[in-house]
């Protein structure tokens, strides 16, 4: 069964030239830096493998009201002038690094392939924030969005959630959260989401070590955002949420060379036994944050278009001419 999953065997050409070229780059583990180090080597490499960026209609920054006071940036984009449906996109990053700034190329493709509009939130990150500041930002910008979509000339009637790694475990909170506040919610769209407290499923064992994401950058990430007495909170680890029921219907893209893809895996069948509709997708040969590579790695110019059709199904924007 190891061998099975040994990443020597499994990675796709473009995937083991990547890796390639990241090591003979010889910059330090990401574990070795400070916060602020490890967010300003982020945002120099984070548009490097990039497709060029979209051009759009709407490019607007807009300010949204925490709970605290605080005024959370978020960036709407859109292909047309007019309101459109809308995802709500968290960031990648252990909720450690990361930001408007270094997923916009992914936001763009979004929406240009979406039709729809998508406002990508800067929650506040750890270590200068810890648990639970990101799930508050996210879920106050969720329900401002839900209950402000006139004032941001959006659709609130027809409004997602989506986010990659960190992203998405907080984009599958809101998700629990709008359930139970009785906020509808389209889709939840999730790039290989963490759901777990702990690093300690098979994936993590098996690719852990050498790829994009390792081991020590999980429990890095961890040790910024969480005490560890906190990680049983589902508002962490939404695989500990007891009751999945009524959730918003998943789309899930999952790398398989990635230590999270056994906690997606798990998850999507935690939301079918809920009765949840799951469209789950894997793309082999791949590890985390490929979605970020498309001018180098083929699959993330597929799971972009994956992605954009589970959003125009379930926005209702697949009738709309690009």
């Amino acid at each position: 069964m190891a061998q099975t999953r040994n990443p020597k065997f499994m990675l796709t050409a473009a995937m083991r030239s990547v890796l390639d070229r990241m090591a003979r780059a010889g910059r330090p583990p990401m574990h070795m830096l400070s916060a602020v180090q490890a967010r300003a080597a982020y945002e120099a490499g984070a548009g490097v493998l990039e497709v060029s960026p979209h051009q759009l209609s709407r490019v607007e920054d807009i300010s949204i009201p925490a709970r605290d006071g605080h005024a959370i940036p978020a960036r709407l984009y859109a292909p047309v002038r007019e309101a459109v449906p809308a995802l709500v996109y968290f960031h990648g990053g252990g909720f450690v690094i990361g930001s408007i700034a270094s997923h916009d190329v992914l936001c763009r493709v979004l929406s240009h392939l979406g039709r729809c509009a998508v406002i990508s939130v800067d929650y506040r990150l750890a270590p200068e924030h810890r648990f639970p500041v990101a799930v508050n930002d996210a879920w106050d910008a969720v329900k401002w969005l839900h209950a402000n979509a006139g004032h941001v000339r959006i659709d609130g009637s027809h409004i997602a959630v989506g986010g990659d790694s960190a992203g998405g475990t907080l984009a599958a909170v809101c998700a629990l959260m709008a359930r139970d506040a009785g906020l509808p919610l389209a889709l939840q769209l999730l790039f290989y989401p963490g759901v777990l407290a702990r690093a300690d499923m098979p994936s993590h064992k098996a690719f852990g070590q050498g790829l994009v994401l390792e081991t020590a950058h999980i429990n890095w990430f961890f040790d910024q955002y969480i005490p560890k007495a906190d990680r049983d909170d589902w508002r962490f680890a939404p695989l500990n949420a007891p009751d999945a029921e009524g959730v918003a219907p998943a789309w899930i893209g999952l790398a398989e060379c990635d230590p999270l893809f056994d906690e997606g895996i798990s998850y999507g069948d935690k939301l079918r036994a809920a009765g949840v509709a799951v469209d789950l997708d894997i793309y082999r040969g791949v590890t985390h944050e490929f979605i970020k590579m498309g001018r180098a790695i083929p699959e993330a110019l597929k799971a972009h278009g994956d992605a954009a059709r589970a959003l125009r199904k379930a926005l209702g924007t697949n009738e709309q001419e690009k």
